[in-house]
């Protein structure tokens, strides 16, 4: 086998990993790039025929797994993509979601064109229709379920308790008269994640692809997290302002409308107003509804629709909806995309409400190096948002123990059940941290471990 390492080699964003095994070829993700550069990473040409590869292989629905699948197929790929049920479902929602946004930017770009007077014409990166083709490529498999491709290659899904529906890739290819296995982690989520199972583990393999978002930091537990969101809402209500969320509308926002709504029930928060400003979150939290099959124990008992009433909830679809949460001026939570607040409607909030030192911003998930999330989180005193300069005086949290990815110890204790003595890429986290977690897995285990460049390509 030939593994290329395409997306997410020392950065987190762009997941995407090319193989070649006895003639057939693979992608596993197709994912798109976020943050700096990330638009001209994504208009770039693929470093591969898409007409000549045979399947994809998807992981989980976030678009930095999934968002060049339309492209792809745009491009020529006419394959099976191989995913898990649920993810089948979350991310044709998804791309049509992506897919109204490149639509709408390529129309906003021609439009400032013209008025500058070149008499260009954006065209977005992919369209609705693109996403209509791609659709029908989608497979979904069960956890657990063997998938043949041929040639001597199967493979299964197993639950990696990221997001409903993502999967970690168990993957036997022969290697002559010998068969080997390569286990792709996918995002790794954290134990006791709300809503979903703990991550599975298998325990041989012969290589090992994994993912280092957190591996150099820790999270803060469960009960303390949840003391911190408890304390930073009370605090901005007191004041008179508003809590800004950015999050992914996949998974980061229905796993706090879940605490959220517990935190209301216990008497920790008093019955609250919650803006879902997200046409996307409002589909993807239907389709988490009707997944129980994947929910957790005490998921199972107490997310569903009639359950969800310890919050008074808003689910906002039309722009004119959106623009009037603006004129609520205290008392309020918004949860709004883009997670790294890179678009969507999260930023028309920064607008109304960043300058306003009675707010506050929640920061809930991995901000990505050149997003604007991140940097307000590295403590900028002014961002420009919309075209405009605006001062950062809203109180900025970040409370890091949401995170649907494991840390630096739930990486090691995945990597750790392993009996055999796999080879390792460490991929899907920046730089210094994903050398920074391959020293530590040398440390702990004394495993061999790569820490793939963009383009590197191994023999295994």
């Amino acid at each position: 086998m030939k593994i290329r390492f395409l997306g997410a080699a020392r950065q987190v964003t762009g997941t995407c990993f090319h193989l070649s095994i006895n003639g057939t070829q693979i992608l596993i993700d197709c994912g798109m790039q976020q943050g700096e550069h990330g638009s001209e990473g994504n208009r770039s040409r693929f470093l591969f025929s898409p007409p000549d590869i045979d399947y994809l292989i998807l992981t989980h629905a976030h678009i930095d797994h999934s968002g060049l699948i339309p492209k792809l197929v745009k491009e020529g790929f006419k394959g099976p993509i191989i995913t898990g049920q649920a993810t089948a479902d979350l991310v044709t929602i998804m791309l049509y979601d992506s897919a109204h946004i490149q639509e709408k930017d390529a129309e906003w770009l021609t439009k400032k064109a013209f008025r500058a007077g070149k008499e260009e014409v954006v065209q977005p990166l992919y369209t609705s229709e693109d996403v209509k083709a791609a659709v029908p490529l989608l497979q979904g498999k069960r956890y657990g379920e063997i998938v043949s491709l041929g040639k001597g290659v199967t493979l299964k899904f197993w639950d990696a308790g990221h997001i409903l529906g993502s999967g970690s890739v168990e993957m036997w290819y022969q290697d002559g008269a010998k068969e080997k296995k390569i286990v792709f982690s996918g995002d790794i989520g954290k134990k006791d994640n709300p809503i979903i199972n703990d991550p599975e583990h298998t325990e041989i393999a012969d290589y090992v692809v994994m993912e280092s978002t957190y591996g150099n930091r820790l999270h803060k537990s469960m009960p303390e997290t949840i003391d911190e969101l408890v304390e930073a809402i009370k605090t901005t209500f007191k004041k008179g302002g508003n809590v800004l969320m950015p999050a992914f509308a996949v998974g980061r926002t229905q796993d706090l409308l879940y605490i959220l709504n517990g935190l209301v029930r216990e008497g920790r928060l008093r019955p609250i107003e919650v803006y879902i400003d997200s046409p996307l979150a409002n589909e993807a939290t239907k389709v988490y509804l009707s997944h129980p099959e994947v929910f957790d124990r005490e998921a199972s008992k107490l997310f569903s629709l009639d359950k969800v009433s310890g919050v008074k909830l808003h689910f906002t679809e039309s722009v004119q909806e959106s623009q009037a949460i603006n004129r609520i001026k205290s008392g309020v939570v918004i949860i709004a995309g883009s997670g790294m607040c890179e678009g969507g409607r999260i930023v028309h909030h920064f607008k109304h409400n960043l300058w306003r030192p009675e707010c506050s911003i929640i920061f809930t998930g991995f901000q990505a190096r050149g997003t604007l999330g991140r940097r307000i989180v590295d403590g900028a005193t002014r961002v420009k948002v919309l075209g405009e300069d605006i001062a950062l005086r809203a109180k900025v949290y970040t409370i890091g123990g949401f995170s649907a990815h494991a840390d630096r110890a739930g990486l090691l204790e995945w990597l750790g059940s392993f009996k055999s003595r796999p080879e390792v890429f460490i991929v899907h986290g920046e730089e210094d941290t994903a050398l920074d977690f391959e020293k530590a897995v040398r440390e702990q285990f004394g495993f061999v471990t790569y820490v793939p460049k963009k383009g590197e390509e191994y023999e295994i």
